[in-house]
């Protein structure tokens, strides 16, 4: 996989992470509600339309699946078969990604403001880090309904590090796609991309380096200073 030139490590006051195929596997399973939803409707999830949907607000992302198919749908209904579909998927196959809960414990342990942002409803997100065991380490969770405008624009990266009390710069956020990257990219944050899955075929221009998982041991030389008080 191709990676960015490691750049200078930077002093990292503040982490903000990424939810859906970060945290938690929720992205892999997404995947399988989109093939169900078109395969109710004779149509295709393939891997073109995975890309235009992928890190956005599930507003915007099953429009891009109405439009892409011309569907005679709206989205109103696709999201309540979402909900409906995916409930049954999260009490049997829901878990953390690899590296998360280890490394939100340390980030919790080392002092540094730390919370969640993601392009998800709130319900669903407190939802899910509760099922995982997350919440309660987390400082603060920003979900769609927190702004205006969803990732790839910055706006949810800049309420959070303003939600951290620190300056974009010194904020290190872990992103999986390119959607989300791109946003923490523009906000001016410290960005380490952690693909799974599709993902991995994503480019991450702007990142600071790309890493395995969230267990990659360059996050912890990262993360190796302490906080400045």
């Amino acid at each position: 996989m191709p990676r960015e030139r490691d750049k200078p490590i930077p002093q990292v006051q503040a982490v903000a992470f990424d939810l859906d195929g970060l945290l938690v596997n929720t992205e892999e399973l997404y995947q399988d509600v989109g093939s169900e939803l078109l395969h109710r409707r004779g149509k295709v999830f393939d891997a073109d339309l995975l890309d235009a949907m992928m890190g956005r607000p599930q507003q915007i992302a099953l429009q891009v699946m109405i439009d892409w198919h011309n569907l005679n749908t709206t989205v109103e209904t696709l999201a309540a078969e979402t909900k409906e579909i995916f409930q049954g998927l999260l009490s049997t196959r829901l878990q953390p990604m690899p590296g998360a809960t280890d490394l939100v414990q340390h980030v919790e342990e080392s002092g540094r403001p730390c919370g969640v942002a993601t392009s998800s409803g709130p319900e669903f997100a407190h939802d899910v880090l509760t099922r995982v065991g997350l919440l309660d380490q987390i400082g603060f969770v920003l979900t769609a309904a927190d702004v205006s405008q969803g990732k790839p624009h910055p706006e949810i990266y800049q309420l959070a590090a303003s939600r951290a009390g620190v300056p974009p710069e010194q904020m290190l956020v872990f992103e999986d796609s390119a959607t989300g990257c791109a946003a923490a990219v523009a906000a001016g944050a410290i960005v380490v991309a952690v693909p799974g899955g599709h993902s991995r075929r994503h480019a991450f221009p702007g990142a600071h380096f790309i890493a395995e998982s969230l267990a990659d041991p360059r996050i912890a030389e990262l993360l190796s200073e302490p906080a400045q008080p």
